[in-house]
């Protein structure tokens, strides 16, 4: 039997969950109000490292490190498992105004979330673990797209010079992390992104174009009122390639640019 225990139970790895239930896996995941799931922190996670054969972190790090190294790294030591999957950023490699980054890109973080998963990732990299690291884009998928901001008449097209951006569809990530799972490479990074880094106004505009309503009219990033946490998304302009996920895994996207996921979003709902 194959037995995923997911730290981190939710909107990427829900989705997961979906497709390896579906292929006869056992699932078990944390939330921190362990609504359909397991409370962690709050449960002795002892018993379900143990029972685990495959392992998932989806848990961002904090200052004070990763919470689940910070809590089992002892364990994790003796753990035996097939594979170990860690889902990181694109954010570890800064800014590289909107060149292009690829997996071998050196690692130099320019915002202080980034700098927390490049440790993390450092952090599960010690352990001697058939570790693999996905470093995701911007996600998106059911549930989760512009659509509902635009009706809504909320969506900001913020514009910022040669700001890029790349994405992902949460389908696609699933359909990777079952690549990797079905054919593991411990010690390995992925980029996990879609084939056409955008900048964000125009993902907005061709939403708007496709609800038949007018684009959000455009602000500029230098004026803009936005919190200190919406305008750190803006610090880091890049293009980052995925041909690692596509050349070793046989990856084909469903969805290889924003036009084809926001057609699909809009079709579903």
């Amino acid at each position: 039997m194959k037995r995923l225990l997911i730290f981190g139970y939710g909107y990427t790895a829900r989705a997961l969950a979906i497709r390896l239930r579906a292929e006869g896996w056992e699932v078990r995941g944390t939330t921190r109000d362990g609504r359909d799931s397991l409370q962690w922190p709050g449960t002795d996670m002892t018993e379900h490292l143990d029972w685990a054969s495959h392992l998932l972190i989806s848990i961002a790090p904090r200052a004070e490190g990763d919470p689940v190294l910070n809590a089992y790294a002892e364990q994790l030591k003796s753990a035996k498992f097939d594979w170990v999957g860690y889902l990181s950023t694109t954010a570890v490699y800064g800014d590289h105004d909107g060149g292009w980054v690829d997996e071998d890109t050196p690692l130099t973080p320019a915002t202080q979330r980034g700098k927390w998963r490049v440790a993390a990732e450092e952090g599960w990299a010690e352990i001697d673990l058939p570790l693999h690291i996905f470093r995701l884009a911007g996600i998106y998928g059911p549930g989760r797209g512009p659509f509902a901001k635009v009706r809504a008449g909320t969506a900001r097209r913020i514009v910022k010079p040669n700001q890029l951006f790349s994405r992902i569809h949460v389908d696609d990530i699933v359909r990777t992390l079952a690549a990797s799972i079905a054919r593991p490479n411990p010690g390995q990074s992925y980029n996990v992104c879609d084939d056409e880094p955008a900048p964000p106004e125009d993902v907005l505009a061709l939403a708007a174009e496709m609800l038949d309503l007018p684009a959000p009219p455009a602000e500029d990033f230098a004026t803009a009122e936005m919190t200190p946490m919406a305008r750190s998304f803006y610090a880091e302009s890049k293009r980052v390639r995925n041909d690692r996920i596509k050349d070793e895994l046989g990856v084909r996207l469903t969805y290889p640019t924003y036009r084809e996921g926001l057609a699909a979003l809009l079709d579903e709902s």
